[in-house]
């Protein structure tokens, strides 16, 4: 899936994959994709409530080839 914005939270523990992932939605304009790549097992159903509450898309999660969590969050 492409993206536009990157934000690598890997070996962070909650709050901060979502706080990194919160400044950034706030620099890109609505439509916009980001991609978060985090270690944080927690981090799955952070992304979840966190998309729910901001009414950002997660457009897509999953996991990559090195095991961290992925997630797609298109900018409302």
């Amino acid at each position: 899936m492409e993206f536009d914005k990157e934000v690598d939270a890997r070996g962070l523990n909650c709050p901060l994959p979502i706080l990194r992932a919160k400044k950034a939605l706030a620099e890109m304009l609505p439509g916009q994709i980001l991609r978060v790549l985090a270690t944080d097992p927690g981090s799955v159903k952070d992304f979840q409530a966190f998309a729910k509450q901001t009414g950002n898309d997660l457009a897509r999660q999953g996991e990559t080839e090195d095991k961290a969590f992925e997630f797609y969050l298109k900018r409302k």
